[in-house]
């Protein structure tokens, strides 16, 4: 069953979206070369406080923090502790969300530490968080759930490969819906498979989070001792992005960006809905 939200539900779940990028603004600039991953997920705690709303990761399943800190090699769901220091040319993946009146958002973003980062790191996030919204630009009314996801698998493949040799797209970890979970049905892959056919209709009042997740090598990935931490097979650095979508009769509303996704959209030809928080 996916959950249909109405106009009133979503723009709770803008409000949640903006705690959301409240967060990712506030840890991006502590995101620096002497910073541990434990003191970002303070951070997000003061803003998730600040703003009266409640964190949907900690303790979800067991999570012990509020935000998933992903360093280099680790794909997803890093924990954040005192022992991770983060280095100048490291590659973070910062994943945060919250509850605002039982309504969620999730968003995540990947940040370059410092300044002595390899230039394919950079290439990497670019190449993650564009082929996100690829997909964005296909959740529209009319198209179905596959639409999205060949979107976002098409715009990594047509990209020049990196001096590694390929992008891999992350095989065992997706996308899906929100509203009242951080997780719900559908699943979202970020690459196309006959095995699964072309998924759900996009009509107004689905919300998606949409997630691609890039390695600069395999797309395997396994999951650590702690029971959380996903690693590249390969060791490979990776890269994550993420925004919580809403689409409305007036088209897509990117619930966790501060403009609700207006000036990345227009370069697509894409009018974004209007904004309840306006």
């Amino acid at each position: 069953m996916v959950e249909i939200k109405t106009p009133e539900q979503i723009a709770t779940m803008r409000r949640a979206g903006l705690v959301v990028a409240a967060i990712h603004e506030a840890t991006r600039a502590a995101a620096v070369p002497g910073a541990t991953t434990k003191d970002l997920d303070e951070i997000a705690a003061k803003v998730i406080a600040d703003h009266g709303a409640k964190p949907n990761f900690l303790g979800y399943g067991g999570f012990p923090g509020n935000i998933c800190t992903s360093v280099n090699d680790v794909v997803v769901h890093g924990i954040p502790d005192r022992k991770t220091v983060l280095k100048d040319g490291d590659i973070i993946a910062i994943d945060a969300g919250a509850i605002v009146d039982g309504w969620h958002g999730d968003a995540a973003f990947t940040c370059l530490v410092g300044t002595g980062h390899a230039p394919e790191l950079a290439e990497l996030s670019r190449v993650t968080e564009e082929s996100m919204w690829a997909g964005i630009a296909a959740f529209r009314k009319g198209n179905r759930l596959e639409d999205i996801s060949k979107a976002v698998e098409g715009y990594i493949r047509r990209q020049p490969r990196p001096a590694s040799g390929r992008y891999g797209i992350v095989e065992d970890y997706g996308g899906h819906g929100i509203g009242t979970e951080m997780h719900m049905d559908p699943h979202l892959l970020n690459y196309v498979t006959k095995k699964r056919g072309r998924g759900i209709k996009l009509i107004p009042g689905v919300c998606l989070a949409i997630e691609p997740m890039v390695t600069l090598g395999t797309p395997r990935t396994h999951v650590m001792d702690d029971e959380w931490t996903v690693k590249s097979d390969d060791g490979s650095w990776s890269s994550h992005w993420e925004h919580t979508i809403a689409l409305t009769e007036d088209g897509p509303l990117v619930l966790t960006a501060p403009d609700g996704g207006r000036a990345k959209l227009a370069e697509y030809g894409i009018t974004a809905a209007p904004d309840p928080a306006a």
